[in-house]
């Protein structure tokens, strides 16, 4: 059977592209390098922070999302992937500049945990990503209650995303997001989504065993199954 060409609309960040890359790589049963599927990558650093366009008025990182969109299908990319929650808020737009399939990363998370038999979960991602809604209206309906931290709480979020992951510090002080998994977890959330792609980079660098389910690795099968290829067990 031919399989598709994957295409990553990357740089969101360049960890979360790998991150992305090499879990559709580790989850590809494989016995060769010419058995694993063909992925076309566009590390695009310059599309604009998600979170600062759809809350403070930042530039509008969707002109560059496109342009990497485009570019992959101009050189055979036949499915499209966004390693990046909040950039799922232009999904629309992107999926509308390509005539091409373009893979809801929240979608499958949301199946997912379907499957799984969880009803609640705790959200743990940008503030672009709470507050705009995305991940409550694709779960609307689903079964599966969402809470969300509370108070300092998610600015420990977005220290960790921002200030340990994206700045490459390797030694940043996480007790404070240790605190905000604890609480979602005491409050009754019986797993932790990382929605955002820099937390499972996030959770190894910094040792954070905490129950979770991992979007980018949702989005890794997703892709592996619509380009025709086989999960490994």
């Amino acid at each position: 059977m031919n399989k598709k060409v994957i295409g990553i609309i990357g740089g969101m960040g360049p960890l979360a592209t790998a991150d992305l890359f090499q879990k559709i790589v580790l989850h590809t049963e494989a016995a060769c390098d010419q058995e694993h599927l063909r992925v076309c990558i566009d590390s695009n650093t310059n599309i604009a922070d998600r979170t600062a366009a759809l809350l403070h008025g930042g530039a509008n990182p969707v002109p560059e999302m496109v342009k990497s969109a485009q570019r992959l299908a101009s050189i055979g990319a036949e499915v499209l992937i966004m390693p990046c929650n909040t950039a799922h808020n232009f999904y629309d737009e992107v999926a509308a500049s390509v005539d091409l399939p373009v893979l809801q990363m929240i979608a499958l998370t949301r199946d997912a945990l379907g499957k799984k038999g969880v009803t609640c979960a705790g959200l743990l991602a940008t503030d672009g990503t709470v507050q705009t809604g995305i991940y409550q209206r694709t779960f609307a309906g689903s079964g599966i209650e969402l809470l969300v931290p509370e108070g300092d709480d998610q600015a420990a979020v977005m220290d960790i995303i921002y200030n340990g992951v994206k700045a490459g510090d390797m030694n940043h002080d996480v007790a404070a997001f240790r605190r905000t998994c604890e609480n979602l977890l005491a409050r009754g959330a019986e797993v932790l989504i990382l929605g955002c792609t820099e937390l499972p980079p996030a959770f190894e660098l910094y040792h954070l065993d905490y129950p979770n389910v991992d979007p980018t690795l949702e989005l890794a099968l997703g892709a592996i199954r619509f380009a025709g290829g086989q999960i490994k067990d």
